[in-house]
């Protein structure tokens, strides 16, 4: 990370290594666009109905279209902009101030504690809440969001740094900056709806886990020179250095941690983390206690910003293909945690925020984290709850927080330097606490089986083998839970015909088009699909033949319930077309109008089928049976 170069001479290389890569280019974009593809089907099959808007920005021989510019301005305008171009006054910056020093106040230390944690230097941390936190602010699409380091990128970016080292780190950051930006321009911001909520809790609580395991070593004190990355070793090594332990270490973070747990229980207006560290910081200078600070394992915290620029990059080829799916996740929970950080601003304050600039933003202020020696950032929910509370009204007081973190370096570099790693420990530990949501874990049992599979899938492979892999099993998983779920509603149904009485109280009685108001003539089954046919339904249409007794002279399917139809329900429409050919059955398609229409005349069923035989009502469906079993 100390070895920087001149712009010109980074642009040199980055064409030297773009050229290297050669034929592994194509492996190496192939994942990517994999998982693209797969987003793309989940929140297919999610949908009742598609809507695909495509938006064009087209350049004439010297002017732009001004309609198209202003939409794109206005969706991508920053909410610090809209703020500061309504009435912001002195009021409102005074409001700001006060929240902004707070909200900085309360990330200086876990700034640096989530830094540690994830295998690189504490100033790291700082340069991450001062650069993209200022940037977040900026530019994004949310009016309180705070960002920063978080907790939830803990676990990815110790993995990275252990594996391919910072410069591993810097390209996976910037691959998931370019692909936060690039589904932000493509106004996808909305799929974070189809992230499942087990899937959610699970990787967080896993996440909880690992950090708190982490943290075991320095709250501690065990004497250890290598600590495993792997949980089950990890703990091994550490029980077979517990006798190691030291008592002042031990002391000094359980001190920390009662005294915010004090502090959260009787004092909650005070701001726990940079209180407890300042005691304890305190109590260690004044008693000359022996732990171990930041100044005795990294050194002396700088006073200013580095130089930006780029570390040199020593990556190999089959390298790549480890950052490319590390780069996803980054991107994932990037994405998760700023859009619900967001959503929980937009729920306690009453604003709404703008997802795909929201998006945009964090793409830009990564790459601006990593160019000053930072680390990936995100939007961080307890950071930017505690900016609505202490009365941050727009961005500026997020930008403000960014600056009050760079002022307190400047000023007290040195004092910070000797804050204790037990104390910082204990810190960790309550945020592990706090984001493992233990409440939340064990309500989520009382859900379906389906529910508590993919939780406690996504938990055990968090800790046990790595985020990206919880995530890709979770989210398959969930995809597959869902398939199952709509093909227990999505079912072919026989219509049994029957006289309605004064008394039935079934909802097909107030139904102009139920079949049971109409006249069915003899030798005639109707059927009808409801729910999407895709997939997970086509096979039951399968054996619907095999299972009458004699085949009807006319067999009528209905799909005016049908508001979606994939290839595999084509596919098995054709394939039911030749079973009734084969027992000398007249297939009838009714209802079908509108998009459905034109799936299955593009597919050329309307030329199979016979485009007499599809008929856009039930009236002239029965009308048309009535005729074929009069010819038969």
């Amino acid at each position: 990370m100390s070895h920087y170069r001149s712009s010109g001479a980074l642009l040199r290389k980055c064409l030297n290594f773009t050229t290297e890569l050669g034929n592994h280019r194509e492996e190496i974009f192939k994942s990517l666009f994999c998982s693209f593809l797969a987003s793309q089907v989940l929140s297919f099959v999610s949908s009742t109905k598609i809507i695909t808007r495509v938006y064009f920005i087209r350049m004439n021989n010297t002017s732009l279209n001004e309609n198209n510019v202003k939409r794109f301005w206005h969706e991508f305008m920053p909410k610090s902009w809209i703020c500061l171009k309504e009435k912001y006054t002195f009021l409102l910056f005074k409001k700001d101030l006060f929240a902004g020093i707070t909200v900085g106040i309360v990330a200086l230390p876990l700034a640096m504690a989530f830094a540690i944690a994830s295998g690189v230097t504490p100033e790291s941390g700082l340069y991450t809440a001062i650069i993209a936190g200022f940037l977040i602010s900026l530019l994004g699409g949310s009016r309180h969001q705070i960002g920063g380091p978080t907790g939830a990128f803990v676990v990815i970016i110790y993995g990275i740094v252990q594996r391919q080292g910072y410069d591993g780190l810097v390209i996976a950051t910037l691959i998931a900056a370019v692909i936060l930006i690039a589904v932000g321009l493509s106004r996808l911001g909305k799929l974070i709806k189809y992230i499942p909520y087990p899937l959610v809790t699970g990787f967080t609580t896993g996440i909880a886990v690992i950090i708190f395991s982490s943290q075991v070593k320095d709250f501690l004190g065990l004497k250890m020179s290598h600590v495993p990355a792997d949980f089950i070793p990890k703990w091994q090594a550490m029980l077979q250095a517990l006798p190691s332990w030291d008592p002042a270490t031990f002391c000094v973070a359980a001190g920390t941690l009662a005294l915010i747990i004090v502090i959260r229980r009787f004092f909650p207006i005070i701001p726990w983390g940079i209180a407890s560290i300042t005691l304890s910081t305190a109590i260690c200078w004044g008693l000359g206690l022996p732990v171990e600070t930041i100044l005795s394992r990294f050194g002396e915290i700088p006073r200013t910003l580095p130089a930006p620029g780029l570390p040199e990059f020593t990556i190999s080829l089959p390298e790549w293909h480890t950052i490319i799916p590390d780069a996803i996740t980054i991107a994932f929970l990037a994405g998760i945690e700023s859009l619900l950080s967001a959503v929980v601003a937009d729920g306690m304050a009453g604003t709404r925020h703008k997802s795909n600039c929201e998006l945009v933003g964090q793409g830009i202020a990564n790459i601006g984290s990593v160019f000053f020696g930072g680390i990936p950032a995100t939007g961080a929910i307890a950071r930017t709850a505690t900016n609505i509370k202490t009365g941050g009204k727009t961005p500026v007081a997020g930008m403000i927080h960014a600056l009050t973190i760079f002022f307190i370096i400047l000023a007290f570099a040195p004092i910070v330097s000797k804050i204790p790693l037990p104390a910082l420990s204990a810190v960790l530990v309550m945020v592990a606490w706090n984001m493992s949501e233990l409440a939340h874990f064990r309500h989520l049992f009382k859900s379906s089986s389906g529910d508590v599979i993919i939780l406690l899938s996504t938990f055990i492979l968090t800790v046990l083998a790595d985020l990206t892999a919880a995530v890709e099993v979770g989210m398959i998983l969930a995809a597959f839970l869902f398939v199952k779920r709509m093909s227990e509603i999505s079912k072919v149904t026989s219509v049994k015909l029957f006289l309605l009485d004064e008394n039935d109280d079934s909802p097909e009685k107030d139904d102009p088009d139920s079949i049971w108001k109409k006249h069915v003539p003899p030798g005639v089954e109707v059927y009808e699909i409801n729910g999407p046919f895709f997939f997970g339904v086509a096979d039951s249409l399968k054996d619907v033949l095999a299972n009458m007794e004699l085949p009807p002279k006319v067999f009528i399917l209905r799909m005016r319930k049908v508001p979606i139809i994939d290839a595999s329900g084509m596919h098995a429409l054709k394939e039911f077309y030749f079973k009734c050919k084969k027992e000398k059955t007249v297939l009838l398609l009714s209802g079908v109008r509108g998009n459905l229409l034109k799936k299955l005349r593009k597919f050329g069923l309307e030329e199979l089928i016979g485009k007499d035989n599809i008929l856009s009502h039930i009236d002239p469906a029965l009308k048309r049976a009535g005729e074929l079993v009069k010819r038969s």
